[in-house]
């Protein structure tokens, strides 16, 4: 079994796989799905944040919107969002999981209204200006709320991390695609600690996420003349994007014009359904309305 679950993805030519998404546009605009927002509006996310297979393809999608598209919204669109958002933020504050990826969500859409606000998109806001005032202190606050949130230990007598052997924790830390992710788990027990600052675990994720033509431009070494493998994960994240995983993806159907959630399915009519299906991740999904 691999250490890394790897979601399928297209292998295109640049100008095929945007001749393919320009395929997608004119269809979806077919069947009334004409901008991101009526999109946005028409796809239940609502419901999909509480599956958590989905969760972390949401937040991705609207950390993607606020980073460039949140003006292109419609007000009903807008007023969805931060429902949703609100929906998000109110299910970490109860169930204290995935708060590193709300924040930078709200981070970055923090940023994107303070820019706005200050005037230079004012012309581009949908809706008085007051509102987004309104709602940039809403998620000041909800800022606020996740910096104070405290982790509550529990206590129920089962089996814990430190129970279990050496060999099952390494296993654990090799299914992390994510190093933020490896460094936080790594500060639970002394055990961890140790086994996150594996080498060759650095190693697997850094040539699982980038290219070794990548690795060559930033390479570091120690004092000894070894490759420091997790300063350069960290490194070379600033510069070059990660793999995104998602326990569940929206896919399009090019025989039946419709997109949906891969692990629901859809009863498609084509001969070969499994042909038909195309993954969308969530900045193809953003492409798909920028033609």
């Amino acid at each position: 079994m691999k250490k890394y679950s790897i979601m399928k993805s297209m292998n295109m030519h640049p100008k095929k796989e945007k001749r393919t998404t320009l395929e997608m546009t004119q269809i979806l605009n077919r069947h009334g799905y004409c901008t991101l927002g009526e999109a946005f509006n028409r796809l239940d996310f609502s419901s999909a944040i509480q599956d958590i297979r989905r969760f972390n393809y949401v937040v991705r999608l609207l950390q993607l919107i606020a980073k460039s598209q949140l003006t292109s919204l419609s007000g009903v669109a807008q007023k969805n969002y931060f429902n949703i958002l609100d929906k998000i933020v109110q299910k970490v504050l109860d169930d204290h999981q995935n708060p590193r990826l709300i924040k930078d969500l709200l981070q970055d859409l923090s940023s994107t209204l303070g820019i706005l606000i200050r005037g230079v998109g004012k012309s581009v806001l949908v809706g008085n200006i007051n509102i987004w005032i309104c709602r940039l202190e809403t998620i000041l606050n909800w800022q606020q709320q996740l910096q104070n949130l405290q982790m509550t230990k529990q206590v129920d007598g089962g089996l814990t991390l430190s129970d279990l052997p050496v060999h099952m924790l390494s296993n654990i830390l090799y299914r992390l695609s994510d190093g933020w992710d490896i460094v936080t788990l790594g500060q639970v027990t002394p055990t961890l600690s140790m086994l996150s600052e594996d080498r060759h675990l650095w190693k697997k994720l850094c040539q699982y996420h980038f290219a070794e033509k990548q690795f060559c431009r930033h390479l570091i070494l120690s004092e000894k003349g070894h490759i420091e493998w997790k300063l350069m994960y960290f490194v070379l994240q600033k510069h070059y994007p990660t793999k995104e995983q998602y326990g569940d993806t929206l896919h399009f159907c090019r025989h039946c014009s419709i997109l949906f959630w891969k692990d629901s399915g859809h009863p498609c009519t084509a001969a070969d359904p499994g042909s038909c299906f195309t993954p969308v991740s969530p900045q193809h999904f953003i492409d798909l309305f920028k033609f």
